[in-house]
């Protein structure tokens, strides 16, 4: 008697030839719906579902594989006399191979306007519990769900028959696959609901690039991409010239484009190890480049450049000037890309929709030992409702601006953080500080520019009235912080004795 092989794919390619394979290799196919029809079309004999069943295709074709007769053979322990006696009473045939790839939940559902009937009935329940079924008897069942495998089992049969070794890989291939399928359908409908943290959380990636290395050259690692496009990201980009991206260039870039989203005039934003290091915003990209770049010459060189503008000669040729890792934006013009290309090690990344909003759906998540943390992206910067002015000084308009410029840089500054700013340009930043007054002292002595009448912003309150003395020093005209400390009537009064404004945000911007 043959052995049974069950092919029933959604996705087709290759699968005329596998067929014809295991047919020379003694194999009877069993088949399905479109399936069945591709491999009689193209002259591959192969028998109905339903003539092993006893039981006709039904709802649609919702139903056709679901029976006893199928099961049976795909679960039946071969070296189990009490299930072999069983199928020989019962006239089942066992089945030693499946080929089965699911409806395409993901590829539907990534359509615009796809209704969620439609979406339903892109649900495959045969397949995955096919799927399954083999998988739990991997040691008598070859079970591919995946067209890259077919090569390897074909090889096999022809050279003495498929390994344990292989049959044990292909069943973790379908429980990868199935958890990673049931996945997209939970999340698809979670966001139907509405539901922000579920009490179970999974998540869906595609790998999008093995990397070299990771954050150092001992590390392994890998960059994986959700497995719904977020136009916005790093991980849909076009990548125009230079070598791949490392662990820390994605890492970095990332912390760029978050930052840069924040803005919508012409800006700049230059990061190092994800801190920024040079923002800037003005009437042209090539003018905010100029002033990102003055404000620390030194740390951005070798860092990430990202610009919401098409990036022009003009730029360009200030950009060739200096060595920077990676440029960032919507587009390049031709000339620009001419001059830019003539850097070797330079990588130069087209994202189109660079300013378009992350999508309310996506998280924000940290991994520890152990667990996850999963928050809400900080969507808010100031709220001017909650703007209160607490000293006798008033800030002017153009303060006022500048604090928010500022605390939006604060934003994306890991803490302890201060920022300094005039004229919509960093002076200097004080970042990742044990200590608020240490950051202050940092930010006003790495400023390039003479921080008199510029402003400071802080990511959470002063504890102590030290910052607005060290302000004060810097000749800082005007401050804005959360405010909340026990203490605040002593900064508060000390910017009364310097003459400084104060403005209480309401809310802080802590990042760690």
């Amino acid at each position: 008697m043959a052995k049974k092989a069950l092919i029933s794919v959604s996705d087709k390619m290759g699968i005329v030839e596998l067929a014809k394979s295991l047919i020379d290799c003694g194999y009877e196919i069993i088949s399905t719906g479109g399936t069945l029809k591709v491999l009689n079309t193209s002259g591959v004999k192969a028998v109905d579902i339903s003539s092993v069943t006893g039981f006709p295709e039904c709802l649609d074709g919702r139903v056709k594989t679901l029976h006893p007769k199928v099961h049976a053979g795909l679960l039946a322990m071969r070296d189990n006399k009490e299930h072999m006696d069983f199928l020989a009473s019962m006239n089942i045939d066992p089945i030693d191979i499946v080929v089965v790839n699911l409806y395409p939940f993901k590829e539907t559902v990534k359509k615009p306007n796809i209704d969620l009937q439609t979406a339903i009935e892109n649900i495959d329940i045969g397949g995955p519990t096919m799927l399954r079924s083999a998988a739990k008897n991997y040691q008598d069942v070859a079970v591919m769900v995946d067209p890259a495998d077919y090569a390897k089992v074909l090889d096999e049969l022809k050279n003495g028959g498929i390994t344990k070794e292989t049959k044990f890989y292909l069943m973790y291939k379908v429980y990868q696959h199935t958890s990673y399928y049931d996945t997209l359908i939970a999340n698809y409908l979670r966001q139907k609901l509405d539901i922000e943290f579920p009490e179970q959380f999974t998540m869906a990636f595609d790998k999008a690039q093995d990397m070299r290395y990771g954050e150092n050259p001992h590390q392994n690692a890998v960059f994986y991409k959700e497995a719904f496009d977020v136009e916005c990201s790093l991980a849909v980009a076009e990548q125009l010239h230079g070598k791949e991206l490392s662990y820390n260039n994605i890492n970095d870039t990332n912390g760029a484009l978050d930052l840069l989203r924040e803005f919508s005039e012409p800006t700049v934003v230059a990061v190092k190890h994800a801190n920024p290091c040079g923002v800037a915003t003005a009437k042209t990209i090539s003018e905010a480049f100029f002033k990102a770049n003055a404000a620390d010459p030194t740390s951005i060189f070798g860092g990430i450049v990202a610009a919401n503008r098409t990036i022009d000669k003009e730029t360009a040729e200030q950009i060739h000037k200096i060595f920077i890792e990676i440029v960032v934006a919507p587009d390049f013009t031709d000339e620009a890309l001419a001059i830019l290309k003539q850097k070797q090690n330079i990588r130069l990344l087209k994202l189109p929709n660079i300013m378009k909003a992350v999508p309310s759906n996506c998280y924000d998540m940290k991994k520890v030992v152990g667990g996850l943390l999963v928050q809400e992206f900080d969507r808010m910067v100031v709220d001017k409702d909650k703007c209160k002015v607490v000293t006798k000084a008033q800030p002017t308009e153009a303060q006022i601006e500048d604090m928010i410029f500022a605390m939006t840089v604060v934003k994306h500054t890991k803490s302890n953080a201060i920022v300094i700013a005039k004229d919509k340009t960093i002076l200097g930043i004080g970042g990742g500080q044990v200590n608020r007054i240490r950051a202050t002292k940092q930010a006003i002595a790495h400023s390039l520019t003479d921080t008199h009448g510029a402003v400071l912003a802080s990511d959470a309150f002063f504890p102590f009235d030290d910052c607005v003395e060290a302000a004060h020093e810097g000749g800082i005209v005007a401050i804005m912080q959360p405010g909340g400390s026990i203490k605040d009537q002593l900064s508060i009064d000390a910017c009364d004795k310097y003459g400084i404004a104060m403005v209480f945000s309401g809310d802080r911007h802590f990042k760690h």
